[in-house]
């Protein structure tokens, strides 16, 4: 809901502040005080083209604040207009351009008035106050219908997945089973390769590393011997020092040492065998790797990965052929449930529409458009998500006249009444705001009376404002807000509290608030709806 508006230098308002309550809130005021301005300023609020026409002679530029209300959400929006250059748009502080703020505000207030491209002209509004009210008497023809297209656009997926052509399927699973099973068999681990390189380097390099080796061991014979020399001396000579047991100590324990050296060394030379049959068949595996890597991936790790996903996709494959036999008989069965089920769906709505039409009609009659006629046309369409129709509203305002699409008969007037005759019809619970102009175009009277009700009536869902000139709409208001002219020219916005209604209201039918005008304002108050 629209929670405060603000201007500054907006034409004859130098500056005004309105705080629209939840239910109804009236704008009054005599022709050319400056009504209409406001309600100006709200359609730029909604990002509609700057009207540089709204700068006033109070500054360079007029300023518009309004502060939009969802829950506990609060949102801010400035406009700022100047004489002359570019507009400039913020939401929250943030610059945004006007098309981000229509997307931002098109569910949350609508403007009725005349040439207004109303959500009434909009086939998708219309379909989604309908569906709304689907499912009442037990069953949901719309979750029905959405569980048949899902069923089918899964059908029509798995047969654009085949193509077409199951030959060409065939082809892509053997080549699948080639490379996974070419994958399989290769028996690979992360380090595979690196491990077979360094036994293909010591296989190639072996006879070096025997020589190396057998020269090591017998450098380590020498060294055994020379520490065992070296032990028998330190015994001997323990005998006449004892505080060289340490020294002695140390001889032994790498005498010991030099033993195990050579003893390894023995062991490693014994144990290094060439055979040119390993080497040619690991460097032949090696080959084979690295064929695996060029065809699937850089490392041995890509490879296997790659090789679970051509797994995967071959026993897709192998499914999607077991499939293929039966899917086109599949297809028509879910095609044909998808279309009876949007059939359904269509009856449904025009029911649904039929009655909602005819509820308009007992409020168009009450607000003097007895000749009226109303009625929704649906047209069919390719089937989609949400069906396979196109709702349009026809309008005509006289009984010998066919009716035809809103946005081609209706005027200002009679879409305000429109407007306010279908949201009573279909009960729409939404909690925009709505913003209505000339709603009270040619009519006074009951009729004025009976609008002023209804307005009322539809303020108990919807936050609604109003610019009016009928005492008998204006009496029916939660907040009043009037604006007067001074001697200067200048408007200014004020609230009317609740003991100056009964003179304002006097004022409105009168002109001058005659006694018979007071009696009469005082019987409006008092009969406001409860």
């Amino acid at each position: 809901m629209l929670a405060h508006l603000a201007v500054h230098n907006l034409g004859i308002i130098a500056a005004a502040e309105v705080d629209p309550a939840p239910g109804l809130t009236v704008i009054t005021g005599e022709t050319g005080a400056g009504k209409t301005l406001l309600l100006g300023s709200v359609r730029q609020l909604l990002g509609e083209p700057a009207d540089s026409g709204l700068v006033g002679h109070h500054g360079d530029e007029a300023t518009i604040d309004g502060l939009f209300a969802t829950g506990e959400e609060e949102m801010g929006i400035t406009r700022v207009i100047p004489r002359e250059g570019r507009s400039r748009t913020r939401i929250d502080g943030a610059v945004v351009s006007a098309d981000t703020v229509r997307r931002t505000t098109s569910s949350m207030v609508e403007v009725v008035g005349q040439h207004d491209q109303l959500s009434l002209r909009r086939s998708e509004y219309l379909r989604r106050t309908i569906d709304s009210l689907m499912g009442q008497s037990g069953s949901d023809p719309l979750a029905v219908y959405g569980a048949a297209w899902a069923a089918h656009e899964e059908l029509v997926g798995q047969a654009q997945m085949l193509g077409g052509d199951t030959t060409a399927l065939a082809r892509e699973l053997d080549l699948a089973k080639h490379q996974a099973e070419e994958i399989r068999v290769a028996g690979l681990t992360t380090d595979l390769d690196e491990r077979i390189e360094g036994e293909v380097s010591r296989l190639r390099n072996i006879e070096e590393i025997r020589e190396n080796l057998a020269a090591s061991s017998d450098l380590a014979e020498r060294v055994v011997e020379l520490t065992g020399e070296i032990v028998a001396r330190m015994r001997k000579i323990s005998v006449f020092d004892s505080s060289l047991d340490e020294t002695s100590a140390v001889a032994e324990s790498f005498a010991s040492l030099s033993q195990e050296m050579a003893s390894a060394l023995r062991r490693s030379l014994e144990s290094q065998e060439g055979d040119p049959a390993t080497l040619n068949e690991l460097e032949a595996q090696l080959t084979s790797l690295g064929d695996l890597k060029r065809k699937y991936g850089k490392t041995l790790e890509e490879v296997m990965s790659f090789g679970d996903n051509i797994t995967d996709r071959a026993l897709e494959l192998e499914r999607l052929i077991s499939d293929a036999a039966t899917l086109e008989s599949r297809l028509e069965t879910s095609k044909a449930a998808m279309l009876a089920a949007a059939r359904d769906l269509t009856e449904a709505r025009s029911r649904i529409a039929d009655s909602i039409t005819e509820k308009m009609l007992v409020h168009l009659t009450d607000l003097g458009m007895g000749t009226a006629r109303t009625s929704f046309r649906f047209e069919p369409i390719g089937p989609r998500s949400t069906g396979a129709d196109r709702m349009e509203l026809l309008f005509s305002s006289g009984e010998h006249s066919e009716p035809r699409p809103v946005s081609d008969v209706a005027s200002g007037g009679e879409l305000s009444r429109l407007v306010l005759a279908f949201r009573l019809a279909s009960s729409e619970a939404a909690k925009a705001s709505l913003v209505f102009d000339e709603v009270d175009a040619g009519i006074g009277g009951q009729t004025a009376l009976a609008m002023g009700h209804k307005l009322a009536a539809l303020a108990k869902t919807n936050q609604v404002l109003c610019v009016t000139h009928l005492a008998q709409v204006a009496a029916m208001a939660d907040t009043h807000y009037e604006v007067v002219r001074d001697e200067g020219g200048t408007a200014e916005v004020r609230l009317v509290p609740r003991n100056e209604r009964e003179s304002v209201l006097a004022t409105m039918m009168s002109g001058e608030g005659t006694g018979a005008a007071k009696k009469a304002a005082k019987e409006l108050l008092a009969n406001r709806p409860k």
